[in-house]
């Protein structure tokens, strides 16, 4: 593999019901990291408004300008105390909240005749690279039927397009307080920068073994 590895880390804005959303902070924590392990990575990131015009519209703009090697996606889930790891994207989507944008899908599935979509067996070793840290992380085969689950289909249609990146992952994380303390019983934002860390070291060397693969075969 010639070049720097290239991984894009995206979250979401605040969205009705959720003022504030804690992934736009994590995420500026992890663009802020100082690694030597991350010296071949060109990180970048974005924060997705949350509607799906806007994903629809800013997904393909951002994998044509940044062409990411890698994908790596987090969300909030509201009534979830600890760190999920999305194993799939449901072929589901409400048509009961609408997004922030005050849009109803009126269909309550993304695609016709189709399956859910499967992120791959990368998903396990993110957990794995997480739980080292000691967080209290679990795989999750719902990601929901809102924006999160529309952007984790979207985002593993890209995976299977020829010049789409190799991998993608998608996170739930639990809310936060706006000073980086954990919610009863929950986690801080201290302790999921460093499980976000460990994610990225892990998807970055998984990212590299699959495009030597592909570049054997």
């Amino acid at each position: 593999m010639g070049g720097r590895l290239r991984i894009l880390i995206t979250g979401f804005g605040p969205f009705p019901g959720a003022p504030y959303n804690p992934t736009a902070a994590l995420i500026a924590r992890l663009m802020q990291l100082r690694r030597p392990l991350f010296d071949d990575i060109e990180l970048s990131s974005h924060i997705f408004h949350v509607a799906y015009a806007t994903v629809d519209r800013e997904l393909p703009q951002l994998l044509g300008k940044r062409r990411p090697h890698a994908l790596l996606m987090f969300g909030l889930a509201q009534r979830t105390p600890y760190l999920r790891v999305e194993t799939r994207a449901r072929n589901a989507v409400t048509t009961i909240w609408p997004d922030a944008d005050g849009t109803r899908l009126r269909s309550g599935s993304i695609a016709p005749d189709a399956d859910a979509l499967m992120f791959g067996p990368h998903a396990a070793k993110l957990l794995r690279a997480a739980l080292a840290t000691g967080i209290d992380a679990r795989t999750s085969r719902d990601a929901g039927s809102y924006l999160c689950n529309y952007l984790s289909w979207r985002a593993i249609e890209a995976t299977r397009a020829d010049d789409g990146p190799r991998l993608a992952a998608f996170v739930h994380i639990p809310p936060l307080a706006r000073d980086g303390a954990a919610r009863p019983g929950g986690i801080t934002l201290e302790e999921l920068v460093d499980a976000g860390e460990a994610m990225l070291a892990e998807l970055a060397k998984l990212t590299r073994s699959a495009l030597r693969e592909a570049a054997w075969s």
